[in-house]
């Protein structure tokens, strides 16, 4: 059935990935590009929102180490965040503000929950763009601060909501990358060789892409996003994307989806936080439109009620079906918001 969408020109090309144990099926269709040559098992995609499990985990390792706390403030370690304000209507204006309640914590970075986020409220999008923050949407074109300036300026923002509160996409995940490397005393591309890729053979991912002839081009609808050529990507970034920013292969991120399903690198009790729903009832209510009915977020990635997994917006699909430990991968060039109805019904019911 997926081949239709090739054949159509929805999309240059995919990868899809369905595994059950011992036993994988994999397909690769199509090109790396619409002029392209043929795509390969190992091409090398931006999968964007994977980044954010795979540095959730990477925080998990810390708190099994006991090198973070999950309800420790983080401004022991970023101390930007020590005197954070709030404001005090959601929607009202910049300087109308009220000290937070209570500290930010690790657990608020992973569940985001920390009362920043993709803002429906006009005039805090407008801060955040002119301060270069990208703290939503794709990353292209990629900030040029480093993470220090990064995070001075982020401090900068009253928080739209109290700590603990609301939750709101993907600004936990960028405080997370600089907490990681802080914590580390390492750059967290580093860490995240040292602790993750390399012990699970993840070889081919990263900020950068490590073979620029096997990386794909990046469309949103029929348009380039990123061409190959000359793509951000073959360059390291100043400020590394703990949100989004990875690129990998799909063998690669089957390993990582593998080791949430064995362990290995995590507690069992990590691996068991990470994959649970984490939001109250009227905190699920409150993200139904973006993350859809009767679906929770775990640390990094979106949980319902017999899977887990996440969605890269420049055109990835992930679930991994704890109970018969279905793993399933889709891995495309084209962004997610200009996909067609029906390639996402196919993609979230893989058959076997």
């Amino acid at each position: 059935m997926l081949q239709t969408y090739v054949d159509n020109g929805v999309v240059p090309g995919l990868i899809s990935l369905i595994s059950r144990g011992d036993e994988t099926r994999v397909e690769v269709l199509g090109r790396t590009a619409y002029d392209g040559p043929e795509l390969q098992r190992d091409s090398l995609f931006r999968v964007s929102s994977f980044t954010k499990s795979i540095v959730a985990a990477a925080t998990m390792i810390l708190v099994d180490e006991l090198r973070l706390t999950m309800d420790a403030p983080v401004a022991d370690v970023l101390p930007e965040l020590a005197h954070p304000v709030v404001l005090r209507q959601p929607d009202g204006p910049l300087d109308d503000t009220v000290p937070a309640a209570r500290p930010i914590t690790t657990r608020d970075l992973l569940t985001f929950r920390l009362g920043l986020g993709e803002s429906d409220n006009p005039a805090l999008r407008q801060r955040e763009e002119e301060l270069d923050l990208h703290t939503f949407g794709p990353p292209v074109p990629r900030t040029g601060l480093e993470p220090d300036e990064w995070m001075r300026r982020l401090a900068t923002l009253p928080l739209q909501y109290q700590p603990g509160e609301h939750w709101l996409y993907s600004t936990g995940s960028h405080v997370l990358g600089v907490l990681i490397a802080r914590v580390a005393g390492q750059p967290l591309e580093e860490f995240l060789r040292e602790r993750i890729f390399e012990p699970l053979g993840m070889r081919d991912t990263g900020f950068t892409a490590m073979d620029p002839a096997r990386l794909t081009t990046a469309y949103v609808g029929d348009d380039v996003l990123d061409p190959a050529a000359g793509s951000q990507w073959l360059t390291p970034p100043p400020f590394p994307d703990a949100s989004g920013g990875l690129v990998s292969t799909v063998d690669d991120f089957h390993a990582f989806t593998r080791m949430l399903l064995s362990g290995g690198l995590l507690s069992p009790a990590a691996i068991a936080e990470m994959t649970t729903d984490q939001l109250t009832p009227a905190q699920r209510e409150g993200a139904a439109g973006f993350l859809g009915p009767d679906t929770g977020w775990g640390y990094g990635m979106s949980v319902g009620s017999d899977r887990y997994g996440w969605a890269g917006g420049l055109g990835s699909l992930w679930s991994t079906t704890p109970a018969d430990g279905t793993i399933s991968i889709l891995l495309t060039q084209r962004a997610l918001w200009t996909w067609p109805e029906e390639l996402f019904a196919e993609a979230s019911a893989p058959a076997w």
